[in-house]
């Protein structure tokens, strides 16, 4: 599998499974990323961090340890 972090940029995703523990992955899912989403990666910071996504219709800042932590198809 590879994760949210290895999706170029303009590329469409789904996610298939949260990974990490906790209140990490509660806060990954409070930012409406689950299981079944599509991701749109719209840009990547020049040194990587953060990756800025559009999930439901709102564009979203990921953190390169959290993309890491979501793992898509």
């Amino acid at each position: 599998m590879r994760s949210l972090r290895d999706v170029k940029i303009g590329e469409t995703a789904k996610v298939v499974k949260l990974s990490g523990e906790g209140a990490v992955r509660r806060r990954i899912m409070d930012m409406g990323i689950t299981k079944g989403t599509e991701l749109y990666v719209r840009k990547v910071a020049p040194l990587g961090d953060p990756v800025e996504i559009t999930v439901r219709g709102y564009e979203l800042s990921v953190r390169k340890a959290d993309a890491e932590n979501i793992e898509v198809e």
